[in-house]
């Protein structure tokens, strides 16, 4: 990877880094890396191909990949391999819109083995575009190696799994009420009914049932569905509660509805006139005519018996309606239940009224509606009993009402045969089981999913439909024989056919010889499995167990970790623990993240039709995968609640937290590049110095980092992502808004020591690969980015294994170092922010920019632990509020400030309606006292009512009777716990070094906009207008103080040079009524010097000799600087060898001054020595030197070696190794720092100081 570049385009980055994952095989790698580690298991819940992925798939995409590779770092083996839901109405239902096919008919025309077919072209559909989407969105899983519950090798289980239910007699047929779509013609499950209410407007009538022993005489009674009246066979009244005859004032008939619900039949009790009242037993047997009659064969002229007759039960109650319901048996449960009680009808498949096909269509002997749909069928209905005299009252009304989760059509509750598992008889034992889960949020366990278990009913596992695992239940023609198949081993050898495929399409024609001599061969039954079997048999299916994997999945169940929405709780949560609990009787895992739903930024269900909701590719496209992750789990729907999408709540997360990160780790890289520039040396970062820094914002933010660690680690762990998110991103708000912006100074190396400057980078290095380690699982494109650029810095000797690692993806996660978190730090840098924050709100309300200087700031509390914290960090308070002085006091009165208080008008108006008034005087009339006492307990009463603290606003404000100076002088504003005065009085030099400031701030971004680094030699020339204005005096004595944070000598317009080189031009700025414009020109003004002259001494301060062999010269120092003890003979005779290449010459002959040179003394001191030769001696030293002392000691460093290469990288680590310090100044003020190398030659001959 290249360095950074100065603007990132984020997705274009997370392209390139996808395409690195695919040419290093990074997840496979992972995987491979981390086998032979402990397991963390996670099941991957199934969709559907048949559509695209929308913003649910993605979140709970992101929820998964984000837990699943934490568990990666944490040191688990984590498989995670991709599914697909691949049978059953999702997919018939496309394929029935298609194919025009409207019923079974139409099915059997085409044939089973063509239908299917049909469904298996489209049924992974968009298994591309998913892949594509998935693995766009920076999620790792295994696509290749995936499950579809179409393989044959899924079904198998499937059907092992049935049979064990079989074997422990949890299976029955049964004839009952159910949902059923009239859509996708088949029945559901109570589950799939409960998931798609729509607000709808129904019908709401009221019919007349004339009793037979009293025509004058009718029941009244109430229905929303007029298409069930057809098939009516009784009414039903609560035999406990009270009905009453009356008479209707207005036409004299005679009707008959429980007491209490007389209101919802008239308006007025003048209305009516009460005749006479019992209970509803005396009603039982009565008989009434029928509304048609079209059954009529059903009545009897036996009392007690047949239909049309008034049953009674206490389903009935007394809250809606008339208090007589209607009963149509094969429409509604309990009238189901009610008529077969009371041999209206009888159990079986003979005499069924139900003049339906299968797709909701009147069929004989309801001849009058024949073929019209139930609902169309409505107004008809209606219509007709008008006319013939049955209606009372017809009006409509809005309710919920429940529609098909496929086909979004209206269900009707019908009785169709089906297939059952038992459940309601073990509905204890999956709330023991569901309390050994844990979930987040707690609240759906206990409630929702907690109240589903509770109410739950024996579960229709049966579809009449094609597509779909096929029940593997054979049965004689009569009923009474039934074998039940648990394999594909087990069906070839009772049937002696091969199977290859179990689909109805193969396994419809296999028959199974009866057991029963002379009897024709069993042939299966034609339902098959709803879908929700199969998706909840998932984590057995997906290994083949138990026909494969047997002791890994027993060794590996229940899951770890499984995740989806929260519609999912009466869907595949439910599916699996049932047959976990039925199969195994252990939950299926330990624990689960619910999320919420992701609505358009309306409030309403994102709508393909609506389009109310961006494309997620366009998103992913326009601000990248990372950015879509966390503002998806940065939001409360990772704790089961709403989320309206809005497209800007993406882009903010670019622009507030992905940008100041990498402009951070890109001021990083500046730094590094300058100090390696400067001091000569590479940087490289070693854990082996980590927290070594004495600097106290250094300390802090790396605290704060290590209690981030801590706080992650714990969260995690409780799979909290709510609490993690807004924890992690308020991190990189004090990284890059305080520990960056506070320190810029130290980490550009300006004004401090070399070793200051490095402890500063070294920190912030760390605190950036911690981050990029940590935020790994959430961030998994950005962190790469990141790694990859802090990677070569990383030393190779004490982190071989960090430096070596291709991918972020294949570091371990970091564990908090507990020694290096300081909580008195963290709490004195909190107030310090506090102060900040509070005091940047005065300068805003007072219009006062941070760049003028004030006087004073007063900071205020009553605790001395706090006061001492903010001392111990005053001069950053200075900085950062530019003021010159900080005061810190405990006694607001001494400076006139008293509290007053406001009511928050919404909230407390909104609690106490009338009374507010009143409270409202009352509270601005409190005392200081009283509020003092307030803001320490929190506890207030006004008039009797207790206000809480959300309830008011304390505010300062200057005593009018204390010294009305103060007010003029001073600000005040508080956070409810610091108080901050600021003094808004500047003087004059304050007021200039504002617009010094305003300059310097202007040629920085020029430099910035013009591409230019620190070490671009430029100077800024200034054209202001008029030119008489006191901005140019202000530029003139300010300039050491402008020309110092930019780099750049500033100079007025009319002293640039003819023919200067111009690089950039900023626009016009006015500055307190001035016209300033700037042009950066390349190079530096002859009269600029950035040296403040050092002391020349003009040899080297540490004994040397000049060296001549031939026509090669060289110098030599003799003593050890850090020792100054002089080198021997020996040592000498060696180095000049050395220098020279004279390792094959026996007998070096050195002369000095002509004479044979035998030993070392000060006396050689500034002497050349002559190499088998002679010669005129030297002046001075022949090489660059550098005199370097700290006040006390003195040392010399040759800045050449003796052949003339330059040795200049080297002079701050011999500084370091003599003086324990790196940085060096030109002067002893140490006012000025020499930074580059050049800067360091430039000082040839002359003393600097350490």
């Amino acid at each position: 990877m290249e360095s950074l570049p100065s603007t990132m385009n984020f997705p274009h980055e997370e392209e390139r880094i996808e395409a690195y994952w695919k040419d290093i095989r990074a997840f496979e790698t992972s995987l491979k890396m981390s086998k032979g580690k402990p397991r963390y298991v996670f099941f991957d819940g199934p969709p559907f191909a048949t559509g695209l992925p929308h913003y649910g798939h993605i979140l709970a995409g992101t929820i998964k990949d984000i837990v699943t590779r934490y568990a990666h770092g944490r040191g688990f083996h984590v498989e995670r391999r991709f599914g697909w839901d691949t049978h059953g109405l999702p997919v018939e239902h496309e394929i029935d819109k298609l194919l025009g096919i409207k019923s079974s008919e139409d099915v059997a025309k085409m044939g089973i083995a063509a239908y299917n077919a049909e469904c298996r072209k489209i049924v992974m559909r968009y298994s591309q575009e998913w892949e594509r989407t998935v693995t766009r969105l920076g999620r790792w899983i295994d696509f290749k190696n995936d499950y579809k519950t179409l393989y044959p090798w899924y079904m198998e289980s499937i059907w092992w799994v049935f049979k064990q239910l079989w074997e422990k007699g949890f299976i029955y047929q049964g004839f009952r009420v159910m949902p059923y779509s009239t859509g996708c013609t088949t029945p559901l499950a109570n589950f799939e009914a409960s998931q798609n209410f729509k607000d709808v407007q129904d019908p709401s009538i009221t019919i007349m049932f004339p009793l037979e022993d009293e025509p004058e005489t009718s029941l009244l009674a109430w229905t929303t569905t007029p298409w069930t009246l057809p098939s009516n066979l009784a009414c039903c009244v609560n035999p406990e509660s009270t009905y009453v005859k009356v008479k209707e004032i207005k036409s004299s008939k005679l009707f008959i509805v429980m007491e209490v619900r007389l209101s919802s039949v008239f308006k007025k009790e003048s209305e009516y006139e009460i005749l006479e009242k019992f209970k509803g037993s005396a009603l039982k047997d009565k008989k009434y005519k029928p509304l048609f009659e079209y059954f009529k064969n059903m009545k009897s002229s036996e009392p007690g018996k047949g239909a049309f007759r008034i049953l009674v039960d206490t389903y009935v109650t007394e809250d809606s309606g008339t208090g007589v319901v209607q009963q149509a048996p094969y429409f509604g449960e309990d009238d189901y239940r009610v008529c077969l009680a009371a041999e209206v009808i009888y159990k079986g498949r003979d005499n069924i009224v139900c003049p339906l096909d299968d797709a909701g269509r009147f069929v004989d002997p309801v001849t009058d509606f024949k073929g019209q749909y139930v609902k169309d069928a409505d107004k008809e209905i209606i219509m007709t009993l008008k006319k013939n005299g049955r209606l009372y009252h017809a009006t409509t009304f809005n309710h919920s009402y429940p529609f098909c989760w496929r086909s979004d059509t209206p269900l009707i509750y019908r009785a169709v045969p089906s297939w059952f598992m038992r459940v309601q008889h073990m509905t204890k034992t999956l709330l023991e089981k569901n309390e050994d889960t844990y979930w987040v949020p707690d609240s759906i366990k206990e409630g929702r999913f907690g109240n589903w278990l509770r109410d739950a009913r024996d579960w229709n596992i049966s579809r009449n439909r094609y597509w779909g695992t096929p029940i593997p239940v054979w049965a004689s023609e009569d009923g009474e024989e039934f074998v039940c198949i648990g394999s594909i081993d087990e069906l070839e050898k009772l049937s002696g056919v091969r199977v290859s495929d179990l689909h109805r399409d193969t396994v419809d024609s296999i028959t199974i010889p009866s057991a029963k001599p002379g009897n024709p061969p069993l042939k299966r039954i034609t339902e098959v499995f709803d879908c929700w079997f199969e998706s909840g048999s998932m984590p057995y299916a997906q290994v083949h167990y138990p026909f494969e994997n047997k002791k890994d999945f027993e060794d590996n169940f229940p899951a770890d970790f499984i995740a989806e929405g929260a519609d999912q709780t009466r869907g595949w949560f439910y599916t699996l623990l049932v047959l976990s609990t039925a199969i195994f009787n252990k939950p299926p895992f330990k624990n689960l993240i619910v999320n919420g739903m992701v609505l358009a930024s309306d409030g309403q269900k994102m709508s393909k039709r609506k389009k109310n909701y961006p494309d997620p590719m366009d998103v992913i496209h326009k601000y990248g995968a990372d950015a879509l992750r966390l503002y998806l789990i940065n939001s409360p729907v990772v704790k089961a609640e709403s989320l309206r999408f809005k497209e800007d709540g993406v882009k903010d997360i670019l622009k507030d937290v992905f940008l100041p990160w990498f402009n951070a780790l890109r001021f990083l890289n500046q730094t590094i590049d300058v100090y390696t520039a400067d001091s000569g040396q590479s940087f490289r970062w070693s854990s082996l110095n980590y927290g070594r820094s004495s600097n106290v914002m250094d300390k802090w933010i790396l605290s704060f980092t290590q209690s981030l660690l801590q706080f992650v680690q714990k969260e995690m762990a409780a799979y909290r992502l709510y609490t993690v998110l807004p924890k992690m991103m308020n991190f990189i708000d004090n990284l890059t808004n305080w520990y960056v912006r506070m320190n810029r100074k130290r980490l550009k190396g300006e004004g401090n020591e070399c070793e200051d400057r490095l402890a500063a980078i070294e920190t912030l290095f760390s605190v950036l690969l911690a981050m990029v380690r940590l935020f790994a699982p959430y961030t998994p494109f950005l962190t790469e980015r990141m790694f990859q650029n802090l990677r070569p810095y990383i030393c190779e000797t004490s982190d071989n294994e960090l430096k070596s690692s291709d991918s972020i993806h294949y570091v371990m996660l970091p564990n908090p170092n507990e020694g290096l978190i300081d909580i008195n730090i963290e709490r004195s840098v909190s107030r310090l922010q506090s102060v900040i924050d509070v005091g940047r709100i005065i300068r805003d309300r007072r219009t006062m920019p941070q760049k003028y200087p004030l006087p004073e700031a007063v900071i205020i509390h009553t605790d001395p632990v706090c006061l001492q914290d903010i001392k111990s960090l005053e001069q950053y308070i200075k900085e950062e509020l530019n003021v010159k002085t900080v005061t810190l006091s405990s006694n607001k009165n001494q400076y006139g400030v008293k509290l007053r208080a406001e009511p928050d008008h919404k909230i407390l108006g909104a609690r106490l309606k009338g009374e507010f008034k009143a409270v409202m005087k009352a509270i601005k009339e409190l005392k200081d006292e009283e509020l003092s006492e307030f803001l320490k307990t929190g506890i207030l009463t006004v008039l009797g009512h207790q206000i809480e603290p959300n309830e008011i606003r304390i505010l300062y404000t200057f005593d009018s009777s204390a010294d009305s100076s103060l007010a003029e002088k001073y600000e005040a504003h508080s956070d409810s716990d610091i108080l901050v005065l600021l003094n808004c009085t500047p003087d004059q030099s304050m007021l200039d070094e504002g617009i010094a400031r305003e300059v310097v701030n202007r040629v920085q971004k020029l430099r910035k906009s013009s591409n230019l680094t620190p070490q671009d030699d430029v100077t800024a020339y200034c054209e202001i207008t008029p030119i008489d204005h006191a901005l140019v005096r202000i530029i003139k004595e300010y300039s050491e103080y402008i020309e110092s944070p930019t780099k750049s000598p500033i100079r007025l317009f009319s002293t640039m040079p003819v023919g200067s080189k111009i690089i950039g031009v900023s626009d016009a700025h006015e500055i307190k009524g001035a016209k300033l414009v700037i042009k950066l020109a390349d190079g530096f003004p002859s009269d600029y010097s950035r040296n403040v002259p050092a002391v020349n001494n003009g040899v080297p301060k540490t004994p040397f000799v000049n060296l001549v062999h031939g026509s090669m010269r060289g110098a030599l120092l003799l003593s050890n600087p850090s020792n100054g003890k002089l080198i021997s003979f020996d040592q000498l005779a060696t180095e000049i060898r050395f220098v020279f290449d004279l390792s094959g010459v026996e007998e070096l002959k050195l002369f000095v001054g002509g004479e044979s040179l035998s030993g070392v003394s000060k006396d050689l001191n500034g002497k050349t020595i002559f190499i088998n030769g002679s010669g005129s001696a030297l002046e001075g030293s022949c090489c660059k030197f550098l005199n370097v002392t700290d006040g006390s000691k003195t040392a010399s460093f040759l800045l050449e070696n003796p052949v003339g290469e330059d040795i200049v990288s080297f002079v701050p680590e011999l500084t370091h190794k003599i003086f324990k310090k790196r940085q060096l100044y030109r002067s002893k003020d140490r006012k000025e720092v020499i930074l580059s190398k050049k800067d360091i030659l430039s000082m040839n001959g002359n003393t600097v100081f350490v």
